[in-house]
C-alpha cells in the first residue's frame, strides 16, 4: 500500500511537471507537499537561461513574444499557489519571483516601444531573424535563397543610407530621426551583425553548397552592416570618426523613471530622490569643510581635494598599495566584529589591472570576484596618465578598496555562492552597490578614515554618490545635457575632466540602467534605516545584521526588510516603505 501511494504521488508530480514544461513555467515537483520555492526559482532561472540562448536575437519579435509568454506563465503558476499556506521565507521567495516577472514585463513593454521607433532604420532585421529562426529549428538553409537574401540586404542598406543621408538629398528624412533612436539602431545593428555571423559560421565550411553560394554575399553583407553602423553614428547621431569625448544619452522621461522606481520598490519620485541626495550632499559638504580646515586650506575645500589627488604613488607601485588597503579594510571589520570573514574568503580574493579601453568608462577601480585596478599604462597620453593617478590616489583608494572586496562586493559574491544561491536571479544594484556603500558610511562613522586627507577622500566618494543621483535624475528628466552633468561633477565633487567624462559616459552609454547610479546612495540609505531598526534597537548585533544580509542574498531591500523583520506579506504587496521619511523636500 505504501509503495502504491508513493507511485501515485510520483505520477501526480510528473503530470504537474509536464504541464508546467508545456506552458514554459517552473512548477513545484510535488504539490502534495506544498511548493518548494527555491526549486521553483531554480527552474525559473534555468528555463529563462534556456530561452535566452534559444532565442538570441533580443530585438526580434520572436524573442520578445516568447519571453513575454514565459513571464506570464510564471505569474499564472504563482497565482495558482496557496500563498497563505506558505512559510514566511517561502512568501518572500514568492514575492521575489512575482516582482521579478512583473518587472521583466514592464521592461518588455518599453523594449517594444523602442523597437517600433527603430524599425524604419533596420529594414534588414527581418531577414536576419528568419535566418536565425532556421538555425534555431536546425533546418538546412536553402543556400541559393540565402545568398539572394544577403544580396537584397546589401541593397536595403544602400537604399536606407541614400534616403537618410543629408549629403544625398535625404536631409528632410534625416532631420526626423531622433539621434538617440539612431544611436539605439546603431547598437542594434551591431547585435544583428553578430547574430548573422553566428548563423554564417554554423554552416560555412561544413555545407559545401552553402559555402559556394553564401560566402561572398555574406562578406558583402557583413561589410555593409559595418558601414551602416558607422553611417548611423556619424550622419544621424552626429559622432565624428574617432570621437571619444561626445556622449549620446537616452533620457527615459518621468513616467519610465516612476515605473522603474516601482519595479525596484522605491516609494519616492525622481524629484524626491534629488532632494534626498541634496540633503546628503549638504551633510558631506559640512564634513568636507571641517577636514579642509584641518588640512590648512580653510573653506577652500577644492584646494584640499587637489592636495588629496596629488597623494598618489608612481606607476608600478599601485598594486601593493591596493593590497595593503584591502588588508586594512579586512582587519578593521574583524577588529570591530562587524561581519564574519571566512578564512577562505580572505585567502582567495584576487587582483587584475584594468585595460586602458575599459578605463574610458571605468576611471576608478571596480570589484566583484576580483578587484580591477585603474592606473595608467604606457599607451595613455601624459594627461590621461596624470588623471588616472590623481583619480586613484591613496586617500581616495583608502575609502574604496574595502567597498570592492571585503566586506563589500567580493564578500557579497562569496556569500551568494554559498547561501541561497538561487536568489542571484533577483540581483539589484540597490542591494549590491547599496550594501557596499553602506559599509563606507559605517566605516566612516566608526573612525576608519583617521587622517584629514583620508576623510577628504572618503567624503569625495560620498559627495560623488549624491551627485550621481542629482545628475542622472536631471538628465533622464530631460533637464540636463551630458556636458552639464560633467561640469556638475567637476564643480561639486572635484573630479578632473577625463574622470568626470568617463563617469558620465558610463552612466548613459547603455551599459547600466537609468537607476543604477541612484542605487548606491538610495540602497545605502535603506540599509542605514534597516540597521537603525534592527541594530539600533538592540534586536541584532552588528555582525548578526551584516551576516543576515549576506546570507539572505540579493533582492529589493524592502523585501529584505520584510524578511529580516518578519513583516506580514500578501500576494498583492506593493512598496510602502518611506525609508527617508515622508515626502522629502529641499529648499
Amino acid at each position: 500500500m505504501q509503495s502504491q501511494k508513493r507511485a501515485v504521488v510520483f505520477l501526480a508530480g510528473a503530470v504537474l511537471t509536464l504541464a508546467g514544461v508545456a506552458q514554459g513555467a517552473a512548477v513545484p515537483k510535488n504539490e502534495s507537499q506544498g511548493p518548494n520555492m527555491p526549486e521553483v526559482i531554480e527552474q525559473y532561472s534555468a528555463n529563462r537561461r534556456s530561452l535566452s540562448q534559444t532565442y538570441p536575437v533580443e530585438i526580434s519579435p520572436t524573442h520578445i513574444d516568447r519571453m513575454e509568454k514565459f513571464y506570464r506563465n510564471e505569474l499564472a503558476m504563482l497565482a495558482a499557489m496557496d500563498f497563505k499556506g506558505l512559510s514566511h521565507e517561502d512568501q518572500v521567495d514568492y514575492m521575489l519571483l512575482k516582482h521579478k516577472c512583473n518587472s521583466e514585463l514592464h521592461q518588455i513593454a518599453l523594449e517594444k516601444e523602442q523597437d517600433a521607433q527603430m524599425k524604419p532604420l533596420l529594414p534588414f532585421a527581418p531577414a536576419i531573424e528568419e535566418m536565425m529562426t532556421g538555425k534555431r529549428l536546425m533546418q538546412r538553409p536553402d543556400a541559393q535563397k540565402s545568398a539572394a537574401s544577403l544580396a537584397e540586404m546589401v541593397k536595403q542598406i544602400d537604399e536606407a543610407e541614400k534616403k537618410l543621408n543629408p549629403n544625398h538629398g535625404g536631409a528632410n528624412a534625416a532631420t526626423k530621426i531622433d539621434p538617440m533612436v539612431a544611436n539605439r539602431a546603431a547598437m542594434a545593428t551591431r547585435e544583428l551583425q553578430r547574430n548573422l555571423r553566428d548563423w554564417f559560421t554554423e554552416y560555412n565550411g561544413y555545407d559545401p553548397d552553402f559555402t559556394w553560394w553564401v560566402d561572398m554575399p555574406y562578406q558583402n553583407a557583413n561589410k555593409a552592416l559595418t558601414g551602416y553602423e558607422t553611417f548611423l553614428r556619424e550622419k544621424l547621431v552626429g559622432l565624428k570618426p574617432g570621437d571619444t569625448t561626445t556622449i549620446i544619452g537616452d533620457p527615459v522621461g518621468h513616467d519610465a523613471l516612476m515605473a522603474d522606481l516601482a519595479d525596484n520598490m522605491i516609494d519616492y519620485t525622481p524629484e524626491e530622490l534629488i532632494a534626498i541626495a541634496q540633503t546628503e550632499y549638504d551633510w558631506c559638504l559640512k564634513q568636507m569643510l571641517e577636514a579642509s580646515r584641518e588640512m590648512g586650506y580653510g573653506d577652500n575645500w577644492h584646494a584640499a581635494v587637489e592636495k588629496v589627488k596629488q597623494m598618489h604613488v608612481p606607476p608600478g607601485e599601485q598594486p601593493q598599495v591596493i593590497k595593503n588597503l584591502v588588508d586594512e579594510g579586512i582587519a578593521f571589520a574583524k577588529k570591530n566584529d562587524l561581519v564574519t570573514v571566512p578564512p577562505m574568503a580572505e585567502e582567495t580574493w584576487r587582483m587584475i589591472m584594468m585595460t586602458p579601453q575599459r578605463q574610458l568608462v571605468n576611471p576608478f577601480f571596480t570589484g566583484g570576484n576580483e578587484i580591477s585596478v585603474s592606473y595608467p599604462t604606457d599607451t595613455m597620453t601624459f594627461a590621461q596618465r596624470m588623471q588616472s593617478m590623481r583619480g586613484n590616489s591613496t586617500p581616495l583608494s583608502h575609502a574604496e578598496a574595502f567597498h570592492e572586496m571585503i566586506p563589500g562586493h567580493f564578500l557579497q559574491f562569496y556569500m551568494m555562492s554559498r547561501h541561497r544561491p538561487y536568489r542571484r536571479a533577483f540581483s539589484t544594484p540597490f542591494w549590491s552597490e547599496g550594501n557596499a556603500f553602506w559599509w563606507e558610511m559605517l566605516y566612516y562613522q566608526k573612525g576608519f578614515d583617521a587622517t584629514p586627507a583620508e576623510r577628504v577622500g572618503a567624503l569625495m566618494w560620498r559627495m560623488h554618490r549624491s551627485a550621481r543621483v542629482i545628475f542622472t535624475m536631471n538628465f533622464h528628466l530631460g533637464k540636463w545635457t551630458p556636458q552639464q552633468c560633467i561640469k556638475y561633477l567637476m564643480d561639486n565633487v572635484g573630479w578632473d575632466v577625463d574622470n568626470a567624462t568617463a563617469e558620465v559616459r558610463r552612466s548613459f552609454n547603455g551599459s547600466v540602467g537609468p537607476l543604477y547610479q541612484c542605487a548606491y546612495l538610495m540602497g545605502a540609505l535603506q540599509f542605514r534605516q534597516m540597521h537603525k531598526e534592527l541594530v539600533g534597537s538592540g534586536k541584532m548585533t552588528e555582525k548578526q545584521f551584516a551576516d543576515a544580509v549576506l546570507h539572505e542574498g540579493p533582492m529589493p531591500i524592502e523585501l529584505l526588510r520584510a524578511d529580516l523583520e518578519n513583516l506580514p506579506l500578501t500576494p498583492d504587496y506593493t512598496t510602502e516603505w518611506k525609508f527617508y521619511g515622508p515626502h522629502p523636500t529641499h529648499p
